[in-house]
């Protein structure tokens, strides 16, 4: 009891002190991620309505990281030249007619190259969203300001795939016209709220800054943040799997049907949402940015570890609470080391380099991982995941000592 008590008091803490525009953010991503259920089940969607191979399915979901890179870049230089929140709006607003015309393409080629532009569009959401979030949050709550955003999306990511697992029992095409929805709800709203609207830019973060914007004028001119970066992505790379390979997994290995596997990964999103904004204000008071970013991709490894003896169901759902844990402990940190890094006047790239980052996994993570389950079976992909995590881990204790 005494425990729960303890438990309830942080996850109110957590929320106080949080501004109104904060709070809007969050909610254009809630509404935004709720509609996002095509990826998930794009992989499923390749293999059993179009007949693709599990090679180019990967192929396929890769060039959805290639475009996320690209977005990712631009969207980093874009966002410091034009704004975050013509950027957001560009994007929200842009990626509609996509979603409506990505049913007609089912060839590998078209559907390559409009995964591509449609990834590219969504992208340049991430670093204006991240800029925004830094922008309109107070400095002291800048790590549960990200959380928030992230629980958002997490919710509205359970949402998703639970309702586009019984949309997709239905037609496929259900999935991309709900996503069009969406992001028109969403752009709207946030037009409505947040144009003209002023944020938090204190003199005293520009004074606290302004040695280092002489020494770095970008992001990708700070080696140590770069090398941060890659050990991210390899991190990045295991995570991302969920998004891919596990639901393959899901479908051709542990033999459940389209319903099974959204609410499946519907529990990663209802996981995160209870726990993120309490854990994130227990860890960010108990433990040092270096030790969260270890403890977090410890989790992952444990995630895909528990994998390879067995999968019954009530294994696969610990496996998602475990990457659940793992992303609650890593993702929100991992902004706010980009945000730490940068002033207002180069945020833009390193919330870019933080995006590409992740982005890189996009490729990486379905190209590689179908070739290994394909042709050395998804047992081999999991101790080949433990490895990178391993490699990860150890990165990120040294390359944040020094940072």
């Amino acid at each position: 009891m005494n425990s729960l008590k303890t438990y309830w008091k942080n996850y109110i803490s957590a929320y106080q002190g949080l501004s109104h525009a904060t709070w809007l953010l969050a909610l254009v991503m809630f509404i935004n991620q709720s509609g996002s259920m095509v990826l998930p089940f794009l992989g499923v969607y390749m293999t059993t309505v179009l007949d693709f191979s599990l090679k180019n399915a990967g192929i396929v979901l890769s060039t959805f990281g290639v475009g996320s890179i690209l977005g990712s870049l631009v969207g980093g230089w874009l966002t410091d030249k034009f704004g975050s929140f013509k950027i957001q709006s560009f994007s929200l607003f842009l990626s509609i007619p996509f979603y409506l015309i990505l049913p007609f393409f089912k060839s590998f080629e078209t559907l390559c190259l409009s995964i591509f532009f449609l990834s590219f569009i969504k992208e340049l959401f991430r670093p204006a969203n991240s800029a925004s979030v830094s922008y309109y949050a107070k400095p002291e709550n800048l790590t549960r300001a990200f959380s928030l955003n992230r629980m958002a999306l997490n919710l509205g990511y359970s949402i998703g795939p639970a309702i586009g697992g019984f949309l997709a029992a239905v037609s496929y095409n259900f999935l991309f016209y709900t996503n069009a929805v969406m992001s028109f709800f969403a752009g709207t709203l946030f037009i409505i709220y947040f144009k003209n609207r002023k944020g938090n830019t204190p003199e005293k973060v520009i004074a606290d800054k302004a040695e280092q914007i002489i020494k770095t004028k970008s992001a990708y001119a700070d080696r140590k943040f770069i090398f941060f970066s890659i050990f991210i992505a390899i991190y990045a790379f295991c995570f991302f799997q969920i998004l891919n390979t596990l639901p393959l997994f899901y479908k051709n290995v542990a033999l459940m049907n389209e319903k099974e596997v959204g609410l499946l990964m519907a529990f990663n999103g209802i996981v995160v949402f209870i726990l993120e904004m309490a854990l994130v204000h227990y860890a960010e008071k108990k433990f040092t940015l270096t030790a969260n970013m270890i403890i977090g991709s410890l989790f992952c490894g444990a995630a895909f570890l528990v994998l390879i003896p067995s999968h019954l169901v009530v294994i696969l759902y610990i496996s998602i609470f475990l990457i659940s844990i793992s992303e609650i402990l890593i993702m929100p940190f991992a902004s706010t080391v980009a945000v730490n890094r940068s002033s207002p006047t180069n945020r833009g790239s390193y919330m870019g380099l933080n995006g590409i980052s992740f982005s890189i996994a996009f490729v990486t993570s379905p190209l590689i991982g179908t070739f290994i389950a394909q042709n050395y079976g998804f047992t081999n992909l999991w101790v080949f995941n433990c490895v990178m995590i391993l490699v990860a881990t150890v990165g990120f204790y040294f390359v944040m000592k020094k940072m």
